[in-house]
């Protein structure tokens, strides 16, 4: 095979890689709704995710490996480049960018309803067991979920 058709499968390693790993997390954001094809796109992307994306690394890896030994005149730093890219993509694929950006709140703490600085506007979600605590939707926007205890009860707020 000649140096210039050994650059096809790192190229399309390259392609396949960032698709795997861009499309899903593009479709599953937490801020913008998802249609139910996108939706069932990603998901169906995110099953054979690591798979794809170790089929993609080898295939990168040992083109590089007949490329460099085949001694292209030039484009050496580019196919390089390019499969340390795909390898950069596999990695990638094993860490999910949502459980690093959203975690529950620490241990909450609270003041009498008549200190609360709030607008006018703010949504609060209550709870009252044996004793009333109030959780601004503000706060649950941004950790989703709250760990606490109301009168002697645990309790996981989220919305």
């Amino acid at each position: 095979m000649t140096s210039r058709a050994l650059r096809y499968p790192i190229i399309a390693s390259l392609a396949i890689s960032l698709c795997f790993l861009i499309y899903p997390n593009f479709v599953i954001r937490p801020d913008r709704p998802q249609g139910a094809r996108e939706l069932q796109t990603a998901l169906l992307l995110l099953r054979y995710q690591h798979l794809a994306e170790l089929l993609c690394a080898a295939l990168a890896v040992i083109a590089l490996a007949f490329y460099l030994r085949a001694k292209p005149a030039s484009g050496r730093k580019g196919m390089i480049a390019c499969t340390a890219a795909v390898l950069i993509c596999t990695g990638l694929s094993r860490v999910n960018i949502y459980e690093l950006l959203f975690h529950p709140a620490g241990a909450p703490s609270f003041q009498p309803a008549g200190d609360a600085q709030l607008d006018g506007a703010e949504h609060l979600l209550s709870v009252n067991i044996d004793a009333a605590r109030a959780y601004p939707i503000r706060t649950l926007a941004y950790h989703h979920i709250v760990n606490d205890v109301v009168g002697g009860v645990p309790i996981a707020v989220t919305y």
